[in-house]
């Protein structure tokens, strides 16, 4: 019997708490009361999010100068590089036979050179000697000088197959970390062929997009990206990324499709989480020290509409819509129109009510004295009888 009796009162406590929340209703007093509170203002912590894209600070496309077979790939997908660092070797036979040529071309070229220079040299002699004329010296020389010209085109010749066989083997022309592998050992590429991308990721650039109006706004401050605060990422699996980062780039035109405006975010990655090409979201966060702030619960919601019942001077509800910040905790709303500081509105009872109807404004505290009152008054039989409702 004394269990029964418990397990009543429980039943009873847990029928009045319900009936005490807005949208089931209010305590049935029987004289017309509604708990009311004056609006003020309070600090709010908000934030904004916007969608964003995760590129490393330098993200280049791997590409070989020369076309051919690839023999040999040096490194694997995800390991770092240096800058300089051989990445691939391309089938580079004719490229040395090139060379070999162009290299016994320039022997050939030297061997000229050294004759017409004793040529030359033997002919001043004669020359002095009075043996022969001004023409054969001229002549000599002519010859001599044509040969250190051919020696030279030979040699430009033989660095041009050099840098060319130097082609064969790609280098990184950054550090960073090593991308995928599309193509193996054995495939022809071109100079149009994408071997792989290489991407510097000790530091993320993460790329998101600000609203014209909110740009606007960050514009008129007149400090411009100094205005912002750190910001955080949200990753992809909705956990936030451990480091800050910083908003250090703006782009100086607004998409005229989108009405956006593009903003990079630096952020530091010594753990190397951050991978290119990854999503996420920017979290800005805003303090404000002098915002509305209402709890969700006294808050009715019709046709994506919010309202609320603010009480006038002849003790008579207005049915009010207001506008609230789209970002918000899940339990309170931050109010940015439709109330103003030193209006009363109404936090309990709300279905109960309508436009223009008149009521007795008590105190949240007295409203909560007489539930637990009528929660005392309660029978047993009262309390079967509002189950069965």
């Amino acid at each position: 019997m004394k269990k029964s009796k418990i397990l009543l009162f429980a039943a009873s406590a847990l029928l009045v708490a319900s009936c005490g929340k807005s949208g089931g209703g209010r305590p049935s007093f029987g004289d017309n009361e509604y708990p009311v509170v004056t609006v003020g203002t309070s600090s709010a912590a908000m934030q904004t999010t916007y969608p964003a894209t995760i590129k490393g600070v330098q993200d280049v496309q791997i590409s070989p100068k020369v076309g051919g077979f690839i023999t040999r790939i040096f490194v694997k997908e995800g390991q770092t590089v240096s800058a300089g660092q051989v990445l691939f070797e391309i089938d580079n036979a004719t490229y040395q036979a090139t060379v070999r040529q162009a290299q016994a071309a320039v022997n050939t070229a030297q061997a000229s050179v050294n004759t017409a220079k004793l040529t030359f040299e033997n002919t001043q002699q004669l020359h002095q000697n009075k043996v022969v004329g001004d023409y054969e010296l001229q002549t000599a020389q002519n010859s001599y000088e044509s040969a250190k010209a051919a020696l030279a085109q030979a040699q430009a010749s033989l660095a041009n197959a050099k840098e060319m066989l130097s082609f064969c083997y790609v280098k990184s022309p950054s550090a960073g970390v090593v991308g995928t592998l599309p193509l193996k050992v054995g495939a022809l590429v071109s100079a149009a062929s994408v071997l792989t991308t290489v991407s510097n990721n000790s530091s993320m650039e993460v790329y998101f997009s600000m609203n014209e109006k909110d740009a606007l706004e960050m514009s008129k401050s007149g400090n411009g990206l100094n205005t912002l605060p750190d910001v955080k990422l949200q990753l992809a699996d909705g956990t936030i990324y451990g480091h800050d980062g910083k908003v250090a780039k703006m782009s100086g035109v607004i998409d005229q499709a989108t009405g956006t405006v593009q903003m990079i975010a630096v952020f530091p990655n010594p753990e190397r989480l951050l991978k290119s090409g990854g999503s996420g979201a920017i979290v800005i966060p805003h303090d404000n020290s002098s915002a509305i702030v209402i709890p969700q619960s006294c808050v009715m919601e019709v046709q994506n509409k919010k309202f609320v019942y603010v009480l006038g001077k002849d003790n008579k509800v207005k049915y009010t819509e207001i506008t609230v910040d789209p970002q918000n905790d899940g339990n309170n709303y931050i109010v940015t129109g439709g109330l103003q500081v030193g209006d009363k509105y109404v936090t309990n009872g709300i279905t109960k009510l309508s436009d223009q109807m008149e009521i007795v404004p008590i105190t949240p505290e007295r409203y909560q004295q007489k539930i637990q009152e009528q929660a005392k008054a309660m029978s047993a039989g009262d309390i079967v009888n509002a189950m069965k409702k």
